[in-house]
C-alpha cells in the first residue's frame, strides 16, 4: 500500500470516500476469492503473480465463489504476461485496468481490458507525441515496431532526483526525457508494448535478448509456477540464457523435467531465445511490489567476476 498507484487509487481515495477496505496479512489465493464473496468487493489492486496463483487454483474450486461483485481489477507494477491477462479476462469479464507508469513521474500509460483483447499485449496508448519516446543508444527515435529505451517527458511530474545520486538522475536523462530503464516500442497506433528492462538485458553474442519475453512462454508449461530468466557467464558468448525456475506443487525437481521444460522453450520461442539450461529454485525472490528481483536471481552466477555484462 505504500506504491503510489495503490496507495493513491485503493487506499487513500477508498478512505476519503468512506468506502470499507479489506487488507489481509499474508497472501492465500482462495481466501482472496472468500474475501471477494463475502464482502463483496467491488475494486481490488493486484499484480501478475497474483493472477497466477488464483489461476492455479483447480477450476472446481474457482467455480465455488461469486466473485461477481467485481467491477474494476486494477493491475500493474510488472509485466503481465498476455496468456495469463487473457485468461483472467474469459475468467472474470473485462473488468481488468491496466496501467503502466513509475514512482519517478511521467505519462501513465493505461488500457482497459476491451481494448487491451483488440492490442494484446500493449499497456496503453501513447496520449500525444510528446509524452513519451522510444529511443536507441544514440539517442535516435526508434521506428514504430523497432524496441529501444523508454523515455517519458519530465514536464509530467518527472522532476524527480534519485537520493543521493545525481550521477544515476543524470543517466536517466535525455533532452528534456528520463528512462526508468524499460525497453519496448511503439506501434504504427501508438500502443505501447514493453520487452523488458535495459537492466536485465541479455547479451549472447552481441544479440540483445529480453528475458522477460521468455518468461511469458515458460510459465504456460504445465509444471512451471515462475520463471526468471537470467544471462549467466559464459567464455565466447559473453552471457547464455539461464531459466530459473519455480515449479508447481505436486512437481519435483528432476533431469527429466529439465529436459522437458527445454524442449517445450524449444517449441514456443525463436532459436536464440531458448535457454541452454535450467535451474530449479524454490521460490524466486520478490519485491513488496511483486516484482521479481532478477538482479537478485542472476547475482551468484556471476560471483567473483570482475565484470558482469
Amino acid at each position: 500500500a505504500y506504491h503510489a498507484s495503490p496507495l493513491a487509487g485503493d487506499i487513500r481515495r477508498a478512505l476519503n470516500n468512506g468506502v470499507p477496505t479489506v487488507l489481509i496479512d499474508k497472501w492465500d489465493a482462495e481466501q482472496v476469492l472468500q474475501i471477494i464473496q463475502d464482502q463483496k468487493v467491488t475494486r481490488g489492486h493486484f499484480v501478475p503473480i497474483m493472477f497466477q496463483r488464483m489461476l492455479n487454483l483447480p477450476a472446481e474450486v474457482r467455480a465455488k465463489y461469486d466473485l461477481s461483485s467485481l467491477k474494476r481489477i486494477t493491475h500493474g507494477a510488472a509485466p503481465c504476461p498476455p496468456d495469463v491477462k487473457r485468461a483472467m479476462i474469459e475468467w472474470l469479464g473485462p473488468v481488468l485496468f491496466e496501467y503502466y507508469a513509475g514512482s519517478e513521474g511521467g505519462v501513465g500509460f493505461t488500457i482497459t481490458s476491451e481494448d487491451w483483447l483488440k492490442h494484446p499485449g500493449a499497456v496503453g496508448r501513447r496520449p500525444h507525441k510528446d509524452a513519451a519516446k522510444i529511443l536507441d543508444e544514440n539517442g535516435q527515435e526508434c521506428a514504430p515496431g523497432v524496441a529501444g529505451a523508454i523515455y517519458l517527458s519530465l514536464k509530467v511530474q518527472g522532476g524527480f532526483t534519485y537520493y543521493k545520486d545525481d550521477a544515476k538522475t543524470d543517466a536517466g536523462r535525455r533532452d528534456g526525457y528520463f528512462t526508468m530503464g524499460d525497453v519496448g516500442y511503439l506501434d504504427e497506433d501508438d500502443w505501447l508494448f514493453l520487452t523488458g528492462r535495459s537492466a536485465e538485458t541479455i547479451i549472447a553474442g552481441g544479440v540483445n535478448i529480453y528475458p522477460q519475453e521468455i518468461d511469458n512462454e515458460l510459465i504456460k508449461h504445465p509444471a512451471v509456477e515462475d520463471s526468471c530468466t537470467v544471462g549467466v557467464p559464459h567464455d565466447e558468448w559473453g552471457e547464455e540464457i539461464r531459466a530459473v525456475i519455480q515449479l508447481k506443487p505436486g512437481f519435483a525437481h528432476s533431469d527429466e523435467l529439465r529436459r522437458e521444460i527445454l524442449d517445450y522453450a524449444a517449441r514456443v520461442v525463436a532459436k536464440y531465445k531458448v535457454p541452454r539450461g535450467v535451474d530449479f529454485v524454490e521460490t524466486l525472490p520478490r519485491n513488496e511490489a511483486g516484482k521479481i528481483q532478477r538482479n537478485k536471481v542472476r547475482a551468484p552466477y556471476w560471483e567473483g567476476r570482475a565484470r558482469a555484462i
